[in-house]
């Protein structure tokens, strides 16, 4: 798992559900909630998505991906 995606912690930290989220974005709230409840980052997510969770949020691309190594791989690069 190299890519954590965190969306769901920024959500709890700015005391925002899906719904309103969906809202604030324009999105499908079916869409957000899945956003929502993935652990890694989603593996086609379009730079427009990221933008809407951006500007909703109020925050940067880099707090909602944190990269974790993968010991297993470490002797591979």
């Amino acid at each position: 798992m190299p890519i954590k995606w965190r969306l769901a912690v920024l959500m709890a930290d700015r005391e925002v559900d899906y719904k309103q989220l969906a809202q604030m974005t324009q999105m499908h709230h079916v869409t957000v909630s899945k956003h929502k409840n993935m652990r890694v980052m989603p593996e086609r997510l379009e730079r427009a998505t990221l933008e809407k969770y951006c500007k909703a949020l109020n925050c940067q691309p880099g707090e909602l991906m944190v990269y974790i190594p993968d010991s297993k791989n470490d002797d591979k690069v």
